[in-house]
């Protein structure tokens, strides 16, 4: 594993699964390693690293600019955008900067060149270090109210790209929507989270039809398990989807988690569980 920079992606259908909580201890685990937490609309993973020596860098969209004296209130522009971002208010063009997509479409379509572009401060990214350097921790923040999140996941992603052969845990945000599949879309390997309930069975169908759709390889680790009955688990058999590992339902581990505590620093019992976890992931690989 420590010859090869591999990108495994921990992702959920619904949030409180415990995507976090394996993916920061996974990282952990790992011992040199890069932790990127895309979950850019509430991320939580610093709360576990507390990451030292931060550096911090505003993310910015463009998003079109007028110039009224060019304009010839021609429209062009108001028909061609899809999110309705566009508007001529008392015969004025208007920008409605939160919906705007920042695709460039109305800057080519303007007949008169009326349509420039701006710059738009959309969140920021960080990067900072956990134990000397140890993992190395990524976040990003999309500012409230923002369109989407992706270009903030664009950049997060692609600053991590000089950190040489060391493994990477992606920490996605919960569901399937598009922030998802950028966050995925150049994993080598994803690991999908659930619970065994009719719930995590239903989330769970969400996410492996995401990762199937881009063909990713996966497999499945089934968090807070009983022994009762287990939907999730009947939803792998039925779809040959592999179980990697099962989290039992654990005080000590949810106390942990609870704290903000990274539980392979806590305990040796939940360190041999999670390096169990973490061996398996690089069998996979």
């Amino acid at each position: 594993m420590a010859g090869n920079r591999s990108k495994i992606a921990v992702l959920s259908g619904k949030g409180g699964t415990g995507k976090t909580l394996i993916s920061v201890n996974l990282a952990a685990i790992a011992g040199k390693s890069v932790y990127i937490d895309c979950d850019v609309e509430e991320p939580n993973g610093h709360l576990f690293f507390k990451p030292e020596k931060v550096y911090e860098e505003i993310v910015t969209v463009k998003i079109p600019s007028f110039d009224e004296s060019l304009c010839n209130g021609c429209r062009i522009c108001v028909d061609f955008c899809k999110f309705n971002a566009l508007a001529f208010v008392k015969n004025k063009p208007f920008v409605f900067k939160e919906v705007c997509h920042s695709c460039g479409g109305c800057v080519l379509l303007c007949p008169k060149r009326a349509i420039s572009e701006a710059e738009k401060t959309i969140g920021k990214i960080q990067k900072g270090i956990y134990r000397n350097g140890d993992v190395t921790v990524y976040g990003g923040m999309l500012n409230t109210g923002e369109a989407s999140g992706i270009p903030v996941i664009k950049k997060l992603l692609d600053k991590n790209a000089a950190d040489g052969k060391l493994p990477v845990f992606i920490d996605c945000p919960p569901g399937s929507a598009c922030i998802v599949m950028e966050s995925i879309k150049d994993a080598d390997y994803c690991i999908l989270v659930t619970e065994p309930t009719i719930f995590g069975a239903h989330n769970l169908d969400m996410v492996y039809n995401l990762v199937k759709l881009f063909k990713k390889p996966h497999a499945v680790i089934i968090n807070k398990y009983s022994d009762d009955e287990n939907p999730a688990e009947a939803f792998c058999r039925e779809n040959n989807i592999a179980v990697l590992g099962r989290i039992p339902f654990d005080t000590e581990l949810g106390t942990l988690n609870s704290d903000a505590k990274i539980a392979v620093n806590e305990s040796e019992r939940l360190r041999k569980l999670f390096a169990m976890l973490y061996k398996k992931v690089t069998e996979e690989l």
